[in-house]
C-alpha cells in the first residue's frame, strides 16, 4: 500500500466556531432614564469580540401580558421569549431604585423560566452610590433559577455624571476595564455552561 501523500488532507475543512448570543438587558422605564445609554456600552465592549451576537432587549419597547395570567414557572408566551431562549448569557443593565432593582426586571424574570436555567449572567448596575444593593438582590433571585452569576459584576456611580458631549457614557479607564473583566468571566462561564448544557445536561 503507498503510504498517504502530505496532501491527502487538503481539502479537509475546520467547522466554523460557534457564534455565542448574548442578550443585554436595558431594565428601566423610566423619562430621562441612563439605562440605554449604559447598554449602548455594555453593546459596544461585546461587540470587540469576534463571534459574539449581541441583542440588546429595552424592557421600554416590549409589552408583557398582564399579570393575572402569570403562574409559577412563567406563563403564556412573551414576545421576548424566542430571544432570552436563544441567548447563551445575559447581561443585566439595572438601576438601583430603593435599595433593589426595578419591578419591571422582576416581571421579564418571572415571565420566563426554563430559558434562564443554566445559563450566566453578569450585572451592571447604576445608581447614586453604585448600585449594589440592587445586584445584590438580583444574585439571590437568578441563583433561584439556576443561574450562575459572575463575581465581576459591575456598579457605577452616578454614571450620567460620565456623559460626553454626544451624551455616551464614557467613563474612566478603570471602569472600563472592569467592564472587561466582568465580560471576561462571562465569557468563560458561557463557555463552560453552553458545553455542559450540550454535552451533560442537569437531570430533570
Amino acid at each position: 500500500m503507498t503510504a498517504p501523500t502530505a496532501h491527502a488532507n487538503r481539502h479537509s475543512t475546520t467547522a466554523a466556531p460557534a457564534t455565542t448570543r448574548i442578550a443585554v438587558i436595558a431594565s428601566s422605564l423610566r423619562d430621562g432614564r441612563m439605562s440605554p445609554t449604559v447598554a449602548e456600552w455594555v453593546v459596544a465592549a461585546l461587540q470587540q469580540s469576534s463571534g459574539v451576537h449581541v441583542d440588546l432587549i429595552d424592557l421600554a419597547e416590549i409589552t408583557l401580558p398582564d399579570d393575572a395570567q402569570l403562574s409559577p414557572g412563567g406563563g403564556p408566551k412573551t414576545e421576548v421569549a424566542d430571544r432570552i431562549d436563544a441567548a447563551d448569557a445575559f447581561v443585566f443593565v439595572t438601576p438601583e431604585y430603593n435599595h433593589s432593582y426595578p419591578a419591571s426586571l422582576k416581571r421579564l424574570i418571572d415571565w420566563h423560566y426554563v430559558a434562564w436555567m443554566l445559563k450566566p449572567a453578569t450585572v451592571v448596575a447604576y445608581g447614586v452610590q453604585g448600585g449594589y444593593a440592587a445586584i445584590e438582590h438580583l444574585r439571590g433571585v437568578l441563583a433561584e433559577l439556576n443561574m450562575v452569576t459572575t463575581r465581576r459584576c459591575l456598579g457605577l456611580a452616578a454614571p450620567w455624571e460620565a456623559l460626553d458631549d454626544g451624551n455616551r457614557f464614557s467613563p474612566a479607564d478603570g471602569t472600563n476595564k472592569a467592564l472587561s473583566s466582568a465580560l471576561a468571566e462571562l465569557a468563560w462561564w458561557t463557555a463552560v455552561l453552553t458545553d455542559a448544557r450540550t454535552n451533560r445536561p442537569f437531570p430533570a
